[in-house]
């Protein structure tokens, strides 16, 4: 039954990603290799697999942060360049079709406000989770912060999104410049 899911999963995500939520059912189930009436056992219909595929992702992306934020010891031991590769791996094999994902989950909630209505607490619990995160690493690493956690956790995830399509799309790597910026929100300890 998981194995099942988790092919099921897989298939929306590549054609949420490729289709965007237009993308049939019948799509994903010929590419899971199922019928329809497995999706409909699993999730219930089109909108809760949407959703359980963007929560599978969002966790990837902050399990992935945690990995990467574990790696440093010290503040002084955070090379920038080599920390925004290691970002840029955080939207995985296909940065372009993550931030498609992302970006047509951010659609779906503006034209759904009943669907945005049930993903609140999650979206917050996303940021609560990212801000506790941020606050209890940087206190590790022996630095403060100069903005609120949860206003950085705001910002990181709004923006990470357009920082991975902005670099796909213009062949340019905005990852080190973005860091550098998240990264001015840390400061040294304090007294």
């Amino acid at each position: 039954m998981e194995q099942t899911r988790t092919v099921l999963l897989d298939a929306a995500e590549e054609i949420f990603a490729r289709r965007g939520y237009a993308g049939s059912l019948e799509d994903i189930a010929d590419a899971a290799g199922y019928t329809r009436g497995a999706i409909y056992a699993q999730f219930g219909g089109k909108d809760a697999l949407f959703l359980a595929v963007i929560e599978r992702h969002r966790q990837r992306f902050l399990d992935g942060f945690a990995d990467v934020m574990a790696s440093f010891d010290r503040l002084a031991d955070i090379e920038v360049d080599g920390f925004a590769e290691r970002w840029r791996l955080l939207s995985g094999t296909d940065a372009q079709q993550a931030a498609a994902l992302n970006y047509e989950f951010t659609l779906f909630l503006i034209r759904n406000p009943e669907a945005r209505d049930r993903v609140a607490a999650q979206r917050l619990e996303t940021i609560r989770s990212l801000s506790d995160y941020i606050t209890k690493g940087v206190a590790r690493l022996g630095g403060s912060l100069v903005v609120p956690a949860e206003q950085l956790a705001r910002v990181i995830l709004a923006t990470n999104d357009g920082i991975t399509l902005a670099s796909h799309l213009d062949g340019e790597d905005l990852y080190g410049t973005f860091l550098r910026l998240v990264m001015s929100s840390v400061g040294p300890p304090e007294a």
